[in-house]
């Protein structure tokens, strides 16, 4: 496969619509199915845990976030942040619930985050948001002793934008150790060719200061405190998949700690649905993370 700049728009579309790449469903077949299954998982985990839902973070109506606590939440406890994805255009923190029993036994609190999707939100708004959430969780919840960030498609590019922030504005510096980054885009250019840019009217200028490749070199400092794990799925596109090798391999050049996990047999949907399996191989390593153990993708 060539450069993607030299690719046609049609080109493009197909490398960057992930719902064509699956083998299991068809391409409209297996968006629904993955709405079903995080919309499931989502009330089952609301049912079974204890839960503070649609707490304000900020004034907008999409600055919301649902908190999963730990079965004891008397002491401290790791937290992991959830991002959703959906092209920054479609679902949210309401289905986003999906990992949290099988982490919360494990005493992790779990937040999905809100935040204005587009046409409502810009992507400079988008990545404000979770960055002003992160900040609302550190300075409202005193028990929290690590924050892990965990990010899917969209979502794992809004959580990679978060380990080159500034936080001098909030008073606060969020102890970021660990982000798990799932099937993500890092460079946001070729966007601006496709479908998808339709809708986020997103400008060279902003996809050029919200792309994450870009942002590498500011982050040095955080990167002695914080462990990164991108995960790609086997059936990822090959820009996908090129996009989440080429990140890792430019943070790891510029000093972070950071694995590479190419997961066998999954497509861009279903490597974060089963984030509700107890034993699926991102939920082990949530657990590990959030245990203080190192990655393990050997």
């Amino acid at each position: 496969m060539g450069r993607w700049q030299d690719m046609s728009r049609e080109e493009l579309e197909e490398q960057y619509s992930p719902s064509r790449w699956s083998p299991r469903l068809h391409p409209d077949a297996v968006v629904a199915a993955h709405e079903e299954a995080v919309t499931a998982g989502t009330r089952r985990a609301q049912a079974a845990t204890q839960t503070l839902l649609h707490v304000p973070y900020g004034d907008s109506d999409g600055e919301k976030l649902d908190i999963y606590l730990p079965t004891d939440p008397s002491g401290t406890f790791p937290v992991l942040v959830y991002i959703h994805g959906g092209y920054w255009q479609c679902l949210s923190k309401d289905v986003s619930g999906f990992a949290a029993p099988a982490l919360v036994s494990q005493g992790v609190a779990v937040v999905a985050v809100g935040y204005n999707i587009a046409p409502k939100g810009n992507m400079d708004e988008m990545v404000a948001q979770v960055q002003r959430s992160l900040a609302f969780l550190v300075q409202q919840y005193s028990q929290i002793s690590g924050v892990y960030l965990c990010g899917h498609s969209a979502g794992a590019h809004l959580a990679a934008m978060v380990l080159s922030m500034d936080w001098a504005e909030y008073g606060v510096t969020p102890d970021i150790k660990g982000a798990i980054l799932v099937s993500g885009v890092y460079d946001l250019e070729p966007i601006l060719h496709i479908y998808v840019n339709d809708v986020l009217n997103m400008s060279w200028e902003a996809a050029q200061r919200n792309s994450p490749m870009l942002c590498v070199t500011g982050a040095v400092p955080a990167a002695v405190a914080c462990e990164v794990l991108v995960a790609v799925a086997q059936h990822d596109s090959p820009e996908f998949r090129r996009q989440s090798q080429e990140y890792c391999q430019a943070l790891r050049l510029a000093g972070w700690t950071v694995s590479l996990l190419d997961l066998a047999g999954v497509d861009h949907f279903d490597i974060i649905e089963k984030l509700s399996q107890d034993s699926y191989v991102l939920t082990q390593q949530g657990w590990r993370a959030c245990s203080g153990s190192v990655w393990k993708t050997g």
